[in-house]
């Protein structure tokens, strides 16, 4: 690989990651710098993980449950 940059193999080492992980943060740009040179991604050795922007609060848990998206008995057709 070029100097100062490293293959998705090794990042995905470097941050514990898959390297499928690390592709898909690649193709969303989510990795600053990371480019496709032919069909082999080269992302900056020093380019740093990407935040984590899962939600694990519990916030979206149930949210079907909650809320007037029961319909009445009034609403339905028969």
């Amino acid at each position: 690989m070029m100097e100062g940059y490293v293959s998705i193999r090794e990042m995905a080492e470097k941050w514990n990651l898959t390297p499928r992980r690390v592709q898909v943060l690649c193709v969303t740009g989510r990795i600053e710098g990371a480019g496709k040179i032919g069909n082999i991604w080269a992302i900056p050795a020093n380019a740093k993980r990407p935040d984590d922007k899962r939600v694990t609060t519990g916030e979206y848990r149930n949210w079907r449950k909650r809320g007037n998206n029961q319909l009445e008995e009034t609403d339905m057709c028969l």
